[in-house]
């Protein structure tokens, strides 16, 4: 059974494992939201973890089976529009656990997390335009294109892009009855 709450500083090298298990190198191939033919490297690191935890307006939820740390979400608070709004981010779940539900937990968790914390009005995300089954996912958990369009950060120490042409797309869930039920 997955138990859901909130990270502490001593969960940033689990988490940053989990994250970069999932997003790049073989090991993501396991699951569906591999990054691997489109990134190489690391997609954080557990001082990035460790700092993004200690701050006040982000919070970080983490997936628990066994005490073992398999599915996190990052939850940050954001002023954007005239509208205060939860970004979220760095979403992930252990690549043999992922198609079973988790990660629409995870969400939904980090969602009502955000709204009893912060009271926002919106929820919003980026995804990378070249993952077309991971913009679906989200479509499927309310999230819609805003039409914003920006280019994927190509400088990094930590990751060298493998294909040209990657962007970012912003997406945004607003807040409803039917959200919060």
């Amino acid at each position: 059974m997955l138990t859901i709450r909130r990270a502490e500083k001593t969960d940033a090298e689990a988490i940053t494992n989990l994250i970069n298990s999932a997003y790049r190198g073989e090991s993501s191939r396991t699951g569906w939201t591999t990054e691997a033919d489109l990134i190489e490297g690391l997609r954080t690191t557990a001082q990035e973890i460790a700092h993004l935890i200690q701050q006040a307006h982000i919070c970080i939820l983490v997936g628990e089976i066994e005490q073992q740390v398999v599915a996190t979400i990052c939850c940050e608070r954001i002023q954007d529009d005239e509208l205060l709004k939860a970004k979220l981010g760095m979403i992930a779940v252990k690549p043999n656990l992922q198609n079973q539900g988790i990660g629409k937990q995870m969400i939904r968790a980090a969602e009502a997390h955000a709204f009893d914390l912060w009271s926002i009005k919106a929820y919003c995300m980026t995804v990378i335009t070249a993952r077309e089954s991971l913009i679906a996912f989200y479509h499927r958990q309310g999230y819609q294109a805003t039409g914003l369009v920006k280019p994927f950060p190509y400088e990094s120490d930590l990751w060298q892009v493998k294909v040209e042409g990657l962007e970012f797309a912003y997406f945004e869930k607003p807040i409803s009855q039917s959200t919060l039920a």
